[in-house]
């Protein structure tokens, strides 16, 4: 599980499917309400506390990303509508507003273009040769499809040394970023900085 304070009242949380997998719970398992979710959301916000200084208590908002074998992002925020908590509640109270949301490309953001140039060597090695990368807010953007030579999972894993995954969805990242490398981005890198 790793966590990252985004501002002062939201934080984002990236679990692993090997973070599912620990706890006994698979990405389906999240769209259920089950002791085992409400176990893991409590997990979070106690790591939230302790990592961030982030306490989770009122209304919160939290959104659910399923990235397609990657994991799943939680966006958690204090929500901006007040409620009426008057005594019938306690301090513990949590009212939480749930968005789920899915994505099926891989993207991943990247600090500096050196990341990318170092993972380049690796998915070229292993018969990558595609992608686009795209430079939005000073980030570097790697997107790939699902239809590898490569097995998912493995791929994942080793894009995961380089860089974060992103919620960022394919369409916002084209339509407002610039696109530096289009098709066969990895083989373009490759043979520039090999």
């Amino acid at each position: 599980m790793r966590l990252e304070r985004l501002n002062y009242d939201k934080i984002k949380i990236f679990l692993t499917t090997d973070d599912l997998k620990d706890r006994g719970l698979t990405r389906e398992d999240l769209w259920k309400d089950s002791l085992k979710v409400q176990q893991l959301f409590r997990d979070m916000m106690d790591e939230a506390s302790n990592e961030l200084g982030f306490e989770a208590h009122g209304p919160i908002a939290v959104e659910v990303y399923s990235l397609h074998a990657q994991g799943m992002v939680v966006i958690v925020s204090h929500s901006e509508d007040t409620f009426d908590t008057d005594d019938e509640y306690s301090d513990e109270y949590i009212e939480m507003q749930v968005k789920l949301d899915e994505t099926f490309e891989i993207i991943y953001e990247f600090e500096n273009f050196e990341d990318i140039i170092c993972l380049s060597r690796h998915l070229y090695r292993n018969d990558i040769r595609d992608g686009v990368i795209i430079l939005y807010n000073e980030k570097y953007y790697l997107l790939l499809n699902d239809d590898q030579p490569f097995n998912i999972d493995d791929l994942v894993s080793i894009i995961a040394e380089y860089g974060s995954p992103s919620t960022l969805t394919v369409h916002k990242l084209k339509e407002y970023g610039k696109i530096i490398m289009q098709d066969k981005a990895i083989e373009e890198v490759h043979r520039l900085f090999k």
